[in-house]
């Protein structure tokens, strides 16, 4: 067996070997004193009677290993024993059935098929983040089409799919119902391109439709009912996002446990007995728990849901305009909720609500009407405040039209377990909204108290100490997410030095320029992307970027809101691929 990498790799594992205690029973023994998940998982087939010649340490049987490694369902546990050493990497790639590519031009479907021949579910993001604001071109890319082309021949057993601001077509979408027969899950989220033509086909052949998730797309209604093409006989679905809420589906879907659904004021009769009929309808799923959608929802919707609250995890309310009264009807009922989604309109006490109603929350959204209104408060900070007594609390993005330092010092000291913090300040550069000071102690209070720190958005009045503070104490941090904010490079030179974890930047509207930029030249090619607009980037600090690192794909958008000039580079997207640059890139991106 001949080691991938020096034999030092070896210290990143534990010690593994099997003791041959009698002929036929081997055991699993480890060096470490608490044994982690994936070492118990190990010894599952280890201790079992299993018929095995004696080996030395790191010469695992084959049969064994795949097993095995069956057994491990982490994409970041997989990763880690592939590179141990070639057995572990083969046994490794033989046994994936799931994979997840973060950016689809990071890598081929080619490579991919070579690499992992049996998978069943693949997950792949396209466009970057931003797009969701309206700061990539349309045409940009992420085609979702030619990676079909090379499923439908390496993968006609694929099972499940989950596209992000990939580009989807009505062909692409015909193309995956006629040609992966036991197909059963479908998620499509900020995607677009497609309508409800190709919804039909999907309907009408995914005979096995366990999941369709739909919500949260751009999609060309071209009329009629494409929920009329499910077959009567359909009895799989478990898992219904979609825009229209229907209760003559729902009869045929009782095993459902995730609902989404759309509209109630425009298909709803509001008259007491049809709002009694579908409260009734939704009785019969006891087994949701999960919902979300109901646009429009009003007081007199509500009751509609009741029969359900019970057993519910998840309530997505992003789309109700309801305020504090309707969220308060709810909130008890919801004992055992730990993701809750909401908007401003619930306002403050609203939010008092949360805190006083669900002692399992782990994750909390709001998000803003738009067009914001600056007359109405929707949050503050006392809001904030409030959600911190909920114990368990570890994910947070809060849309605030003011915030204080003193707030957010309090919550990081009540919430010390926060994994994501997504502070979004809706004015830009927005001080402290009591003592006019910048925001710096705010930020610097979440890193320092939160060591887990995975992700991290910052707003508001920053200047260069908060950068500081990050680079200082967020040394777990993956994500960072950066708008309006900063003083000079020296921000974004700190960060880069101090967060080795560091995977993606995104960047828009600061001070930083081209030293920002080629200050993680070390660091670029270990982190999945960066995204840079409206800074001080310099076509000369692209160009210097793409020559120190070959291995990167430094993309430059110049599109007509930019006005052309060769000197900016506006809009910079920089990430690492396996595939060299790619091929179907519009005039607008150029490739350095």
């Amino acid at each position: 067996m001949t080691p991938l990498l020096s034999p030092n790799i070896h210290r990143r594992v534990p010690s593994l070997y099997l003791d041959a205690s009698s002929s036929s029973s081997f055991f699993y023994k480890t060096s470490s004193p608490n044994p982690t998940t994936l070492e118990r998982k190990f010894s599952v087939f280890a201790a079992a009677d299993m018929d095995l010649a004696p080996t030395t340490p790191w010469t695992l049987p084959e049969e064994f290993l795949k097993r095995t490694f069956s057994l491990i369902s982490s994409d970041k546990d997989r990763n880690s024993v592939s590179l141990v050493c070639k057995d572990w990497y083969n046994a490794e790639r033989l046994t994936r059935r799931h994979v997840s590519i973060k950016n689809c031009y990071s890598i081929s479907p080619e490579i991919v098929a070579a690499r992992f021949p049996a998978i069943r579910s693949v997950t792949l993001k396209g466009k970057p983040r931003f797009s969701d604001f309206n700061l990539v071109p349309a045409d940009w890319g992420a085609d979702v089409q030619p990676w079909l082309n090379v499923f439908a021949t390496a993968y006609p057993f694929l099972e499940e799919l989950r596209l992000k601001r990939m580009v989807v077509t009505d062909e692409s979408l015909e193309f995956l119902a006629l040609n992966f027969d036991g197909f059963k899950a479908l998620s499509l989220l900020s995607c677009d391109g497609f309508s409800t033509l190709g919804l039909e086909s999907i309907a009408t052949h995914c005979e096995n439709l366990t999941e369709l998730d739909i919500q949260e797309n751009s999609i060309i209604d071209l009329g009629g009912d494409w929920l009329s093409f499910f077959p009567e006989t359909l009895t799989t679905l478990q898992v219904l996002n979609f825009a229209t809420l229907n209760s003559e589906l729902l009869l045929l879907a009782p095993q459902l446990t995730e609902l989404g659904t759309g509209t109630f004021s425009d298909d709803l009769d509001p008259n007491p007995t049809s709002i009694t009929d579908l409260a009734n309808t939704f009785a019969k799923c006891q087994n949701l728990h999960s919902v979300s959608g109901f646009w429009d929802a009003t007081l007199i919707y509500l009751p509609i849901i009741y029969p359900v609250c019970e057993n519910l995890t998840f309530l997505n309310l992003s789309y109700a305009s309801l305020g504090a009264d309707e969220l308060e009807q709810i909130l008890p009922r919801c004992k055992r909720l730990r993701r809750l989604w909401v908007l401003d309109t619930v306002g403050d006490k609203g939010l008092e609500a949360v805190g006083s109603y669900c002692p399992l929350l782990e994750e909390l959204r709001v998000f803003p009407v738009f067009p914001v209104d600056p007359s109405q408060p929707g949050v503050t900070e006392s809001g904030l405040v409030s959600i911190s007594h909920c114990p368990n609390l570890n994910y947070i993005l809060y849309f605030c039209q003011r915030m204080t330092n003193a707030a957010v010092i309090t919550v990081a000291r009540n919430c010390p377990n926060f994994t994501h913090f997504r502070l979004c300040i809706i004015t830009p550069y927005a001080p402290d909204s009591i003592t006019n000071e910048p925001m710096d102690e705010a930020f610097g209070a979440i890193v320092n108290s939160c060591s887990d720190l995975r992700r991290l958005s910052v707003s508001g009045l920053l200047t260069d100490l908060t950068f500081e503070y990050i680079g200082k104490h967020a040394k777990n941090l993956e994500t960072l997410s950066v708008a309006f904010v900063g003083d000079s490079d020296l921000g974004m030179e700190c960060v880069m030095r101090g967060c080795p974890k560091l995977r993606r930047v995104e960047i828009r509207d600061c001070p930083f320029g081209d030293v920002a930029l080629l200050s993680g030249l070390e660091r670029y090619e270990s982190m999945r992307s960066l995204w840079m607009s409206a800074c001080n980037v310099t076509m000369e600090g692209c160009k210097k970027l793409a020559e120190e690192m070959p291995r990167l794909n430094v993309e430059v958008i110049n599109d007509e809101e930019d006005g052309g000039d060769d000197f900016v580079a506006n809009k910079v997207y920089v990430y690492r691929s396996v595939a060299g640059p790619r091929k179907d890139a519009p005039p607008v991106v150029v490739t350095l």
